[in-house]
């Protein structure tokens, strides 16, 4: 029997690989880094991120294919690529300024994020269900320890624990369906599946596949918190630091719908019929429960966590409507929610203290007349939050909504607009606290690191700008999807 060694084309896969050597790297040189100097690694993975992110832009419009067609070079990946890379710098910018005021200055931090952003990629490069698996699983790994690396918190243990036991869980509903998937149609390779699905109409009502299909969302619908596998959110984004909070928001969804998009439409759209209604009921109720739990939320962080899986239900709108005009929605949404949501949790690190944080949300009161700019920047993503023009936030649920209608679910749409509705009560509550109600607690004299200003600026004019201007981001999400189907 001879072996056959497929061609390796690296640079399908050119900036993971600069991602990872950058984390190696920092891992490294961690070893022989003095404590004080351990904020120096976050310049050293900001410039990893830097370089990815122009290799991105590089490499834009090419298409090639390696490992055996496992990974796919194409503007869907990349455009994934860009959110990532923005979110994980992003994140390293807030980090910075809080592990040293939490007491959590550890090189390991900027290697494990680098490492959770390189699993992302590769999950939205590939085209085999073997290949998804891994990068998911890279990525879960090194957030299940980002998620307890307040060692000293018992909350933060606590959350790592839940997030581990039930993301092992959800890992072992995708590896089983994703089986029964190779059971029913003898491959793992997305483009093959479709083909022999369309060549093999009777497999199509195949209890093993439908089953397959259904256990490989459950597995995804973990990552993205899709209701009912959505519990772990609030414990996990409470007890976890805050900047891990603000990374796995932002960056987790997008990888889990980057992967869910791959999956549903390029090797099960001749199946569309029997994973659609089941995702529009899930979209609806993800919503719908994450907007009514939020509203009774108090602390912030959970409010928040209830926030995602709500959003998390709109993008899934995107999702069932299963043509280009939706998931180029789905695309710009992401990338709205990705900025919005991590400008909101720079604005609770920026806030914070010496071994404590401002997570209350009556805490809030009054922050118009002491920190202007920071109630400002927060009135902004909150306004975003809950979909108000000229906003990122607006602008996408407009796609999604208008996409929806377009192919005639518009009960679903109507359920979308209603829950946008609810969501305006505990956003501006947030906003009315800050500018017309006197404060609660003393704040006392507070610095903001430029480090967390920049993000904090970077995220808030991406959500202006691109509220007033989306043209060119649709257009650029457009002609990504198009190269993924």
């Amino acid at each position: 029997m001879q072996l056959t060694i497929p061609p390796v084309n690296l640079i399908t896969l050119a900036p993971q690989l600069v991602v990872t050597a950058t984390a190696i790297l920092v891992l490294l040189a961690d070893l022989w880094t003095p404590a004080n100097w351990k904020r120096y690694l976050a310049q050293v993975s900001l410039a990893g991120l830097a370089v990815a992110f122009i290799a991105s832009l590089i490499l834009w419009g090419r298409s090639a294919t390696g490992f055996a067609g496992m990974i796919r070079l194409d503007n869907f990946a990349l455009f994934l690529n860009l959110v990532f890379l923005a979110a994980s710098a992003l994140t390293v910018l807030v980090s910075v300024s809080y592990l040293a005021q939490q007491g959590l200055e550890h090189g390991e931090y900027y290697a494990l994020v680098l490492f959770a952003t390189a699993g992302m990629m590769v999950m939205g490069a590939s085209m085999d269900l073997v290949d998804l698996f891994l990068g998911l699983e890279t990525f879960s790994i090194a957030l299940y320890i980002l998620a307890g690396f307040a060692r000293t918190r018992l909350d933060s243990e606590e959350s790592a624990l839940k997030y581990f036991l039930l993301g092992a869980f959800a890992s072992s509903f995708l590896l089983y369906g994703i089986a029964l998937t190779y059971g029913a149609t003898g491959t793992t390779s997305l483009p093959k599946i479709a083909d022999f699905l369309s060549r093999q109409p009777a497999v199509q009502d195949s209890p093993m596949l439908l089953l397959g299909i259904g256990l490989i969302i459950v597995g995804f619908g973990f990552k993205i918190a899709m209701a009912p596998f959505h519990m772990w959110t609030p414990d996990v984004y409470e007890g976890a630091p805050t900047s891990v909070t603000a990374f796995m928001a932002a960056a987790t969804k997008v990888a889990g719908f980057a992967a869910l998009l791959r999956v549903l439409l390029v090797a099960f759209p001749a199946v569309y019929d029997n994973w659609m209604p089941i995702l529009a009921l899930l979209a609806a109720v993800t919503m719908t429960l994450g907007n009514i739990v939020a509203i009774a939320q108090n602390n912030i962080k959970r409010m928040l966590a209830y926030s995602s899986i709500a959003h998390a239900g709109y993008v899934l709108i995107a999702v069932v409507v299963g043509n280009a005009a939706g998931t180029s929605a789905a695309l710009f949404y992401l990338l709205a929610y990705a900025l919005m949501t991590l400008g909101a949790f720079a604005i609770v690190i920026a806030l914070g203290r010496k071994g404590q944080e401002l997570v209350n949300i009556p805490d809030y009161a009054g922050l118009a007349t002491r920190q202007p700019l920071l109630a400002l920047l927060m009135a902004i993503f909150m306004f975003s939050l809950a979909g108000f023009p000229p906003t990122a936030g607006f602008v996408g649920k407009f796609y999604i909504f208008s996409a929806a209608v377009q192919v005639g679910l518009v009960w679903l749409a109507l359920v979308g607009v209603l829950n946008s509705v609810l969501s305006v009560y505990y956003y501006l509550r947030i906003v009315v606290l800050m500018y017309m109600r006197e404060p609660t607690v003393e704040l006392g004299k507070l610095a903001v690191s430029p480090l967390v200003m920049t993000a904090l600026v970077v995220a808030a004019i991406g959500t202006v700008f691109f509220g007033i201007f989306p043209g060119g981001l649709l257009s650029l999400a457009k002609a990504s999807i198009l190269a993924a189907l």
